[in-house]
């Protein structure tokens, strides 16, 4: 996949496109993206998807959106997909007063589209009273065919960015893993935190310089999958203020990463939420604590083993043939 910038140029009538923001590439997402390469392989074109650097609501609004992704996710989500090229554009206000006509004959012109895909409820251009029926007429008279992709019906359905969005908000990660066909992931920095945890028997990670504009799950405990240092471990996290420690009001992200102990401050994190545990409360005691943190991490490790068991049975396999 070639990543394109808005100075970039592909040769006339040479690519099939579609339109979006693209957050959380969820299933729709995937179902429209695969009509586009199939429908470029049908014309013997490339494939181009268009997405935005910026979400236009944070800048014609101001901020307030969370996002389920930063920009590199969605960009690496959307490469998985297998598209040609991918266009990265900087929403601008000057872009949001094009039309639907202005923007298609600007992705005709840079990009060389004869073809959209449009997804089946999507709207572009400031004008969002417009009907597909009005791309359609639109699209003729500048020589580009618009399709309207199917919707995605699979068993997850409906799914929708503000959807993921809501299950991830509501602690409900493992149904958002399902809408988007993998775990809700926060990447961050390991940083110092309070250090209490060790002297409990649970040490943490403190998760930090985390993007300000994504959305974080509810205050609770979750069974996680942690990528660092080149590893990818087991593990569980607290998303809260830790009342029990009487920690104040400030919100912490910290990791218990199970059967590891190297020193990671400064390194890269990344926590893949599985599955909700319990939502965080006040406990009597420190043996309180430790003992609830026990058996959160029983749990943790029987919800962890029971999806990975597949995932090594099918590899353990392939390395026998």
């Amino acid at each position: 996949m070639t990543q394109l910038s808005d100075t970039d140029r592909l040769p006339a009538g040479s690519t099939v496109a579609t339109i979006g923001m693209f957050d959380g590439v969820h299933l729709g997402h995937a179902t429209l993206i695969d009509a586009l390469n199939a429908e470029a392989r049908r014309r013997g074109l490339q494939s181009v998807v268009v997405t935005f650097a910026q979400h236009p609501q944070h800048v014609l609004h101001g901020g307030g959106l969370k996002m389920l992704q930063t920009l590199e996710q969605r960009l690496r989500a959307i490469e998985q997909l297998g598209p040609d090229h991918l266009v990265v554009l900087e929403f601008t206000r000057e872009l949001a007063q094009h039309d639907s006509a202005a923007f298609m004959r600007l992705l005709r012109d840079r990009y060389g589209i004869v073809a959209l895909i449009v997804g089946y409820n999507h709207r572009f251009g400031h004008n969002r009273h417009e009907t597909f029926a009005d791309y359609v007429r639109l699209g003729r008279q500048l020589g580009i065919d618009v399709i309207k992709a199917p919707e995605y019906l699979g068993e997850y359905a409906p799914v929708s960015s503000t959807i993921v969005r809501g299950l991830i908000a509501s602690g409900k990660v493992d149904d958002a893993m399902r809408c988007m066909n993998r775990p809700y992931r926060l990447e961050g920095t390991v940083v110092h935190g309070f250090h209490n945890g060790r002297g409990i028997g649970f040490p943490t990670a403190n998760i930090g310089l985390l993007d300000p504009n994504i959305i974080l799950p509810h205050n609770g405990a979750y069974a996680v999958m942690v990528h660092v240092a080149g590893r990818t471990l087991q593990g569980m996290v607290n998303v809260g203020n830790r009342p029990t420690l009487n920690n104040g009001t400030q919100l912490s992200i910290e990791v218990n990463i199970f059967d590891f102990d190297d020193d990671i401050y400064g390194q890269p994190i990344a926590l893949d939420f599985i599955k909700f545990l319990r939502l965080e409360f006040k406990l009597g005691s420190i043996d309180e604590l430790r003992a609830q943190l026990t058996a959160d991490r029983d749990k943790s490790r029987a919800i962890l083993s029971a999806m990975l068991s597949p995932v090594q049975t099918e590899a353990e396999q392939k390395a026998k043939k």
